[in-house]
């Protein structure tokens, strides 16, 4: 039985003073004070909270308030911050240098760990971010293919790479129009967008591009503009359709990519890709990314093949040593049973309650990352279902959260994420402060 509505008030506001101070220093240096956009804190209230540290579930800030953290860098601390083993294992490798620009045995001990436990790829390629891991998979499926076109999906985000950072034109099946200033219109030209959850646009893609197409590349969990969860019949089928017409199918799995589970999204739906990107969460939260397919696809990258594709940094020690700490945690029985138990257990009380006060929000989850979504439509599958206007109500309960002391990504469109360091009694806690959010949001 949820708790009647009483004293609805908003949270004291947290103090900001160094954080602000920061911010002001920081806007002479980079431009609008950021190093990556969203983190101007633009669509929501007050300036960026500058962090001062991490450990566990909770994060701090430059003012010392305290957060219950479920941004987890944007996904990738699936243990938390600061965890021992990572730590100890980055500071052991540290001591005999840093980077090397040179092969290393933490490579092969990487690699042997990741393939050893994923039936979907045979052979990786480091790189230093999942941009790099996309731009390079593309580059790989034209070469093999021998086409240059590209198909996206609107919604799906794939890095800040020419080719892809565009958006849907108008019509069922479009060219990209430029998405960002500096992209040149051909580039855009060679990508195609269409709308996720669409099999007619898809097979008139087809129809209308045959033996032109390399590559469609798609988040199986879309989860960078909300969480666009698909059917996995319609996931099937564009492996299918692939197959049909000689074009690769490539998983962009930064995000799902050992979150779900040790293999992913493939893993979670059973379906094999001919190409898989993976992101920084293979290095612990480091700088790192990869891309892995067939053995004979992958003959076909530099030095072995043609495609070529390089990086001083690639393989970093420090960071591979981060990777094994962490998936030797990923790979350990019962972890993903455990964790997506727990984040399905903390959702579900959430829509218990969003429920019992009749508020027009919905909660969607998979694995252990969810996303509220202000409206009473049910699981919101396109990109073109989210109304702009409820992003307002995201805005008011990011503030009432952060005076509660909990953090959450900066925008309405983030997904959150549960890590192994959010304990049963850290969740009731964070619970508690979603419940009298959403009371101000709603009644304050």
């Amino acid at each position: 039985m949820v708790e009647p509505i009483k004293n609805i008030t908003s949270a004291p506001e947290i103090s900001r003073e160094k954080s602000v101070e920061l911010y002001a220093k920081a806007k002479t240096y980079f431009p609008g004070g950021v190093n990556s956009p969203v983190r101007a804190f633009k669509s929501v209230y007050g300036t960026p909270l500058f962090i001062k540290k991490g450990d566990g579930a909770y994060l701090w800030d430059a003012d010392d308030n305290q957060f219950i953290d479920f941004c987890c860098s944007w996904g990738p601390l699936i243990l938390g911050h600061n965890h021992p083993s990572i730590r100890e294992k980055v500071m052991d490798v540290m001591q005999y240098g840093m980077s090397f620009g040179a092969p290393t045995a933490l490579e092969n001990e990487l690699a042997e760990l990741i393939l050893s436990n994923n039936s979907f790829i045979e052979k990786i390629r480091f790189t230093s971010s999942g941009t790099e891991a996309v731009m390079s998979a593309i580059r790989l499926a034209r070469g093999y293919t021998k086409r240059n076109k590209i198909l996206k999906f609107e919604g799906c985000y794939h890095g800040h790479t020419d080719a892809l950072l565009v958006k849907a034109g108008s019509g069922l099946v479009t060219f990209g129009e430029t998405s960002s200033a500096g992209i040149p219109e051909a580039f855009a030209k060679e990508t195609i967008v269409i709308a996720l959850n669409d099999k007619e646009a898809l097979q008139k893609a087809f129809e209308e591009f045959k033996d032109e197409i390399a590559v469609v590349i798609i988040e199986p969990v879309p989860a960078n503009n909300g969480l666009l969860l698909q059917h996995k019949e319609f996931l099937q089928y564009l492996r299918e359709i692939c197959t049909d017409n000689g074009t690769l199918l490539l998983f962009d799995e930064v995000i799902s990519g050992f979150r779900l589970s040790f293999t992913g999204a493939s893993g979670y739906y059973d379906i094999k890709p001919d190409v898989i990107t993976y992101g920084k969460i293979i290095g612990g939260g480091l700088p790192v990314g990869a891309y892995g397919a067939s053995a004979e696809i992958m003959s076909n990258i530099s030095p072995e093949g043609a495609v070529y594709q390089a990086g001083t940094l690639s393989g970093n020690p420090v960071a591979m040593a981060a990777g094994i700490a962490q998936l030797s945690e990923l790979v350990k029985p019962g972890f993903y049973d455990d964790l997506n138990r727990k984040t399905e257990v903390f959702v579900n009380n959430l829509l218990q309650f969003i429920k019992e006060r009749n508020y027009p929000v919905q909660i969607d989850q998979i694995g252990s990352i969810f996303w509220f979504a202000f409206t009473t439509q049910g699981t919101i599958r396109r990109a073109d279902e989210i109304d702009p206007a409820s992003m307002e109500n995201f805005k008011k309960m990011h503030r009432e959260l952060l005076n509660r002391g909990v953090y959450m990504g900066p925008s309405g469109y983030e997904v959150g994420f549960v890590s192994a360091a959010h304990t049963t009694d850290i969740l009731d806690k964070a619970k508690q402060a979603i419940f009298d959010s959403l009371d101000v949001v709603f009644n304050g």
